[in-house]
Formats: C-alpha cells, structure tokens, sequence
C-alpha cells in the first residue's frame, strides 16, 4: 500500500511542523516496512525533505516557499498526484491539505491557534480568516484528524468544527540532549561570552508566541537582575529588533536568528532558566526539550502547557508583565533542587518520537482500514 505525504510547504524554516515530520516520517517507515511512502514538496523542500525522507520524493516544481504558493498547491495538486501515484491514503502533517474529499486523508492539526489568537492588523487578520478557513476545511473533509495535545484537540472540535470522534491525540516527542564538550566556541560567534546568567526563550514571531510580553516582562526587571535573554528565531531582520530598541534593552538581549542543532545545544547547556510566553500552543515541544535538559522553565498559565509541563514548571500570566517577572525573578534567585530537576528530566523522557510514531502508525493504519471499507 502506497501513502502520499504532502510536504509542499516544507522549506527548513517553519519551526515545530517541520521537527514534527523530520522526526515522525523515519520512524514511521520502520512502524509500517509493508507502506511505501511517496513525498510531494515544493521546489524550497526538495533538499531538505531528501535528506530524511525513506521513500522517492516528487518535486511540484511551480509550488515555492511561500505560504500562498503552498495553499494553492495543496488545494490543486496534492489529491491529483496522489491518484496518479496509486495512493491508497494521503497524510497531511502540516496543518492542511486538500479541501475536499478525494483520496481517503488524515491531515495533522497541530492547533487552533489562528483562531484562538486574533491578529493585529487588517491584513493579518485577513491573512488569518483565510487560513482559518483553508484549516477547517481540510480538517473537516478528513477520514481522521491527528493532533498533538488534548487541549489543541478540544478547540480543533470547538473552533473548526470536527467531530471528537475523528480526532485522534498523538503527543509529539522531545529530542533526547546532544551535549556539546565546550559551548563558548558555539556562542561567541552569536555574541554571547561567559559571564552572565542566560535565560532562553526561542520560536519564530508569530503573534501568539508572546515575545512582546517577554521583553516587557525584562522591563519590569531591575537592570541589575535582568539576565542575558537570548532569542532564537525570526530570521536575519527580526521584527523584535526595533522592540529591543524601544524598550532600551539592547544591552540585555541577543537576537541571534536561526541557530544550528549545536548551537541550539550550546545555548540549553549554559542557560539558568528557559521562558514560554505563549499565549497558545498546539504542544509546547521546547518546554520539554529544556526539561530533558535539565533547565528550569516559567511558562504560560494555559492548558496545553500545564499538559506538557506538569508540575514540573513553574506558571505564570505572560499576560501581566509584572506578574511574569515576578516569576522569573522568582526562579532566578532560588536555589536549584536536584532531585526536583531529576523528577523533570524523567517526565520529559516519558515524551518520545518512538512513542509518537507508533500511535501515528495506529491511525494510519486504522484510516487505511476506513478506506478499504470505503471502496
């Protein structure tokens, strides 16, 4: 049996969706050696998914990075390549795909995010309602619909409208540590040095991720207490940049962009404290990845973090600036217990990709079963 997965909005710079699938697709091919699976990508992902991908790769050379190109392809391409293919199934793990019924699908929803966050201005949230739409749509027309926590689930049947019963919670992984042997060489080129207490925080600079109320949060800090933030992610012209200025704290946080696997490592290795300001999430895979790392973490008081985090975080309201620093503060001058970060460590471990890849194998299985009773 043959499954199609559509990549064509794979480009090696959309954060968590793409771990998700770099660290789901290998594993799944071992889960299922009876499956072919066949990638569609745009011309952007077609050397980065042939890097990890265990099957043939087919390049829709007119699909390019953007966002719209990748829509329009997943709305005209996608069903129709996957019947000249011989698909018997079509996953979609990157929030959506075709819009309506075709070849038997199962489409992963990592959230509900574009509606539960509202965006600024008239062209975001523009840009929002259509996503919004292209998501229910592809989520509605699905045989099943995979997400990633119970929270992200219970607002995927509120906010788009899908029956509980075709949503199935499949929890991501974290990545266990690669510890580099000395993380200055990996940090100096990003300016950071020893010297200072590290907090970390990274994502890309999408409204929900809350970087704003991070920084102001630091502003309410005494200058004397801040620590050095770091925040990975956003690219070469960052949006925070002009932020930083403002609230003057050019002094007190890097914004290194992008950062490589080791670097990233290097960064957890010497960081005190990692911080999730998110006012939502699908999941919250960072928040793991600290605490398999043994750092502590302040977060978000939502739903889905308190899922991910247990009581192994510390939680606060982003929302209040002087109510998150308070908690950062907090953590920053208490004394580190080994034995709480031990009990941290071994939750995070419970969360992993194998884990992950056998339950996603299970309802591959079961909506190729749909399928077959279909026909």
């Amino acid at each position: 049996m043959r499954i199609v997965v559509d990549l064509l909005g794979f480009t090696g710079s959309r954060g968590g969706t793409e771990t998700y699938v770099r660290e789901l697709v290998p594993r799944l091919a071992a889960a299922l050696p009876d499956i072919e699976f066949i990638a569609l990508t745009g011309r952007a992902g077609r050397g980065g998914v042939s890097s990890f991908f265990p099957g043939p790769v087919n390049t829709v050379e007119h699909v390019g990075p953007s966002p719209r190109s990748w829509a329009l392809g997943a709305m005209t391409v996608t069903d129709r390549m996957a019947r000249r293919l011989g698909a018997d199934l079509v996953w979609a793990p990157a929030n959506f795909g075709p819009i309506v019924r075709g070849v038997p699908r199962v489409v992963t929803v990592h959230d509900a995010i574009y509606d539960d966050v509202p965006g600024g201005g008239i062209v975001e949230r523009a840009q929002r309602t259509v996503t919004s739409w292209l998501m229910r749509r592809s989520a509605r027309t699905a045989d099943l619909v995979v997400t990633v926590s119970q929270a992200a689930g219970s607002s995927i049947a509120a906010q788009l409208g899908v029956p509980a019963e075709r949503i199935r919670v499949v929890h991501n992984g974290s990545a266990p540590p690669h510890p580099v042997s000395d993380p200055w060489p990996h940090l100096r080129p990003l300016g950071i040095e020893p010297g200072r207490r590290v907090l970390l925080s990274a994502g890309n600079r999408l409204p929900h991720k809350n970087f704003d109320g991070l920084l102001a949060a630091l502003t309410s800090l005494p200058a004397r207490e801040r620590p050095l933030t770091v925040i990975p992610g956003g690219g070469e012209e960052d949006p925070l940049a002009s932020l930083v200025a403002r609230c003057e704290l050019g002094e007190d946080v890097v914004l290194p962009g992008w950062v490589s696997a080791e670097q990233l490592e290097a960064l957890y290795s010497v960081a005190t404290l990692y911080v999730c300001p998110s006012l939502a999430e699908g999941f919250g895979l960072p928040v793991l990845d600290a605490l398999r790392r043994g750092v502590r973490v302040v977060a978000n008081d939502i739903p889905v973090l308190r899922e991910v985090g247990a009581e192994c975080v510390t939680y606060a309201d982003a929302s209040n600036p002087t109510a998150f620093a308070a908690a950062i503060a907090d953590s920053l001058r208490s004394p580190i217990d080994p034995g709480e970060l031990e009990a941290a460590t071994s939750w995070a471990e419970t969360f992993t990709w194998e884990r992950s890849a056998e339950r996603t194998a299970e309802v591959l299985r079961e909506a190729l079963g749909i399928a077959s009773g279909r026909s």
